[in-house]
């Protein structure tokens, strides 16, 4: 029995983990490289996809899904198991993925035309994502599988989005028999839009995120004051506020947010409020359908008979016409994607935004490496959008305690309920991050390690008696 890891380690992005267990082989996740590592899309998979028995999914994000459909195309004729609320997300989230590589592929053959280039080709189609989606089976929340020959699978609520798992694996090869987590990514503690993270006691191995194990996000409270401040000052200053949001958890946290200010009065009631992202629209659709998977204090809102997602004076921007339309407003709110600043809607608004002063630009998710979001945090002043160079003048904020990921405390409380002594295999995290988070758990008395990117490691049966530091799995 051995896990190989292609992904998502030493980097955030690409989550993708090997399981070979007897004569099947089943991948955790098929995510998406982005960033500065985006090239790593197009490289041959390190394995056979027509090999793949089976693949489990941890959630939607693109980061863990995003690559299923060339996966197919790619000859996998397997199963993806996920839960019900991951396959109506992800159904959303791959058309949209094909039809923005569709529009990059063409604008570059043209680019490449003019140059004597061949023409540019997308990674994937929508009739690809059209067979990867008969492909996807629900499994219910606390159910155990059978995945594969030898390979049992349940998944349990990971709190990050809505319908996001860890997944306890089992496995059994001959008389061996193998006990492996997989974190997938970890909401926080103290939620506010999901459930608590499961708790879990048993495991060989964990593999264990650690995006954010570096460092502290601020509490709720504080968070909430935080942007309660940046909308203020906005409104004082008679500017726009951006906020670039990924479309899943994030954007349906800040229109939450947007909600209870519009309750207690922070906003006037002739702001408005524009949710620039058909993708948006239909994710949110998504969790209204869901609202028994979410938090208490969601759960609450909705029993005073209120929308939780719905802001006075929201306006759904669909076409692309009102959505340039919004660029004639002076004052409001603009959500739109991507995320990361790395394509969407939110690049003509900041296009036409930027670089004005009165106006603010709120980042309430995790900025990759290589990405324009990423370079206007760490102090840009000059970013070149949509083919023209614009100064940054608006003022930029950043609110780290919206985010759908547990900090280093979360994580450590998470870890610490494991009583069997696992081996924490650290991944999902830029470097620095995963090397502090794995010192963490060695200085609380765990072990820890950083497996590097294409490693194996050899999954040893431990029983009541896991091994010794001295005795970690042999990376191949």
């Amino acid at each position: 029995m051995h896990l190989k890891v292609f992904g998502a380690a030493g980097e955030v992005t690409g989550s993708c983990y090997l399981i070979e267990c007897g004569s099947t082989r089943t991948l955790v996740d098929c995510g998406m490289f982005q960033g500065k590592s985006d090239e790593k899309n197009t490289a041959p998979f390190p394995f056979n996809p027509a090999d793949i028995t089976a693949v489990l999914l941890t959630h939607a994000h693109m980061d863990h899904s995003g690559r299923i459909p060339l996966l197919v195309k790619e000859g996998f004729k397997g199963d993806v198991y996920a839960t019900l609320p991951t396959m109506e997300l992800v159904k959303v989230l791959w058309y949209d993925s094909a039809n923005l590589m569709r529009e990059e592929a063409e604008w570059k053959t043209k680019k490449n035309s003019r140059r004597g280039l061949p023409a540019t080709e997308p990674l994937y189609g929508a009739d690809h994502v059209d067979k990867a989606i008969p492909r996807l089976k629900a499994v219910n929340y606390d159910e155990k599988i059978e995945a594969a020959p030898g390979v049992s699978v349940r998944f349990r609520d990971a709190g990050h989005i809505l319908g996001s798992a860890i997944l306890e694996v089992w496995l059994e090869e001959d008389d061996k028999k193998v006990k492996i987590v997989f974190s997938g990514d970890l909401g926080p503690q103290d939620t506010v839009m999901e459930r608590n993270p499961a708790i879990i006691s048993s495991a060989d191995y964990v593999v264990i995120e650690s995006t954010y194990g570096d460092r502290l996000h601020r509490s709720n409270a504080e968070s909430r004051e935080e942007f309660r401040e940046v909308i203020s000052a906005a409104l004082r200053d008679k500017g726009k506020v951006f906020i670039p949001s990924f479309v899943v958890d994030r954007a349906q946290r800040v229109l939450y947010e947007l909600t209870l200010l519009r309750d207690e009065g922070v906003m006037g009631e002739n702001i408005p409020i524009f949710f620039d992202s058909p993708m948006g629209v239909k994710a949110t659709e998504i969790y209204k359908k869901h609202m028994n998977l979410l938090s208490s204090e969601i759960q609450q809102y909705i029993n005073l008979g209120k929308d939780p997602f719905s802001p006075g004076k929201l306006k759904y921007v669909t076409s692309v016409e009102d959505s340039r339309a919004v660029n004639q407003v002076d004052h409001g709110v603009v959500v739109a994607g991507s995320g990361m600043i790395n394509g969407g809607r939110i690049i003509h608004h900041l296009k036409h935004g930027i670089w004005n002063p009165i106006n603010h630009l709120v980042f309430v998710g995790y900025q990759a490496r290589g990405t324009m979001g990423r370079r206007i945090v760490d102090g840009e002043k000059h970013v070149r959008i949509a083919g023209e160079d614009v100064m940054v003048r608006a003022a930029i904020h950043t609110i780290n305690g919206f985010s759908a990921h547990g900090d280093r405390d979360d994580l450590l409380a998470w870890a610490s309920n494991f009583t069997t002594d696992p081996l924490f295999l650290v991944t999902h995290g830029e470097p620095a991050s995963s090397k502090a988070f794995s010192e963490t758990l060695e200085r609380a008395g765990m072990k820890a390690a950083l497996p590097s990117p294409g490693q194996g490691i050899e999954l040893k049966p431990n029983g009541s008696a896991p091994p010794s530091l001295k005795e970690r799995p042999v990376l191949l």
